[in-house]
């Protein structure tokens, strides 16, 4: 797919969900309440975020232990920081992919390696704001509508864990299955994917560790709570409705729905999806006023987007990287 194509696609659907977000909005309602909140709530708020944030990189540590035994947690925290930066620059999620190559480029790491672990990170994650939804349906009632992507999250999630599951201990079977598929195809290319999906399988290493799955799981949730709580602290500065509904099983619901609704491929930076999942929450299930929500919404937003944006761009040119450098590291592996 053309760089073209992938940009094109992922505006075209975030711009559905802006529409779906802000159809027949009042702005100036809007803005108005956006002007109210007090800012100072944003201090702790990105301090929580960024204890969060350092919490991934711990459980990056554990998920590369396999392959780069030596990384250590302080080497590992900007590349992090680099790939939030990327998601909210390019579209489709691209930052998972820098992330790799940034690492394979510090650390000689093979970027389908890290591609790897970067996956078991995406299902613990979705693994985690399904587990915040299901504690909060035992304070709240969900609507049909947050039902449905409650089920269909489970589905995709645990489908995925099961094919890990799979991949890592399915042993001869995975190997069978794999010189069936690669037969047909010419050597030089047979030996090409061979090579990529053993580097590949190296990535899910952690699997097979009882004690580091749940050093992760637990590493994922106490992340998620970080940044949780700075949903929460955000709304008590704001004010209004939205304080008054954002308890803490709402704030729960609240972030797992926003997120679970970034993982669908959008425009840079999830413009669209998170305003939708947080309305979708806020104003479908506990009737605060459409502008109220979209306003807290934008505020969250912005708090998630620009600081770690603005701090992975100084470790980016820290490094001296571009990402027509990056393309071509990443060319140049699929085609060793």
């Amino acid at each position: 797919m053309s760089r073209a194509l992938r940009i094109a696609i992922g505006i075209g659907i975030s711009l559905v969900f802006l529409v779906l977000a802000f159809r027949g909005q009042d702005f100036g309602e809007i803005r108005d309440a956006l002007a109210q909140t007090n800012l100072w709530w944003l201090l702790p708020a990105l301090v929580s975020y960024g204890l969060g944030v350092y919490l991934r990189a711990i459980r990056w540590r554990i998920l590369l232990r396999p392959v780069a035994p030596d990384v250590t947690t302080n080497q590992l925290f900007p590349i992090v920081v680099i790939g939030f930066m990327a998601n909210n620059v390019l579209p489709l999620r691209a930052g998972e992919i820098v992330r790799s190559v940034v690492l394979g480029r510090d650390f000689n790491v093979r970027k389908t390696s890290a591609l790897a672990t970067i996956a078991v990170e995406r299902i613990f994650d979705g693994i985690t704001m399904l587990a915040f939804l299901a504690f909060s349906m035992i304070f709240v009632s969900l609507t049909s509508e947050l039902q449905h992507l409650a089920i269909v999250s489970f589905i995709v999630f645990a489908g995925l864990l099961i094919g890990v599951g799979l991949l890592t201990y399915g042993g001869d079977v995975v190997s069978r299955i794999l010189q069936l598929v690669l037969g047909p195809l010419p050597e030089s290319l047979a030996t090409r994917v061979e090579h990529l999906a053993e580097s590949f399988l190296s990535g899910l290493g952690v699997l097979k560790s009882r004690c580091d799955l749940a050093k992760v799981m637990l590493l994922s949730i106490g992340a998620w709570l970080l940044e949780a709580g700075m949903y929460f602290l955000l709304a008590i500065g704001f004010g209004g409705q939205v304080r008054e509904a954002m308890t803490p099983a709402v704030t729960l619901l609240t972030t797992g729905v926003a997120n679970l609704s970034t993982l669908i491929p959008g425009a840079p930076g999830y413009i669209g999806q998170f305003e939708y999942g947080v309305k979708l929450v806020l104003s479908g299930a506990f009737n605060v006023a459409e502008s109220q929500a979209l306003a807290y919404a934008i505020l969250v937003h912005a708090a998630l987007y620009f600081p770690v944006t603005f701090a992975g761009l100084v470790f980016w040119f820290r490094r001296s990287l571009s990402f027509n450098d990056l393309r071509d590291e990443q060319a140049a592996e699929l085609t060793s």
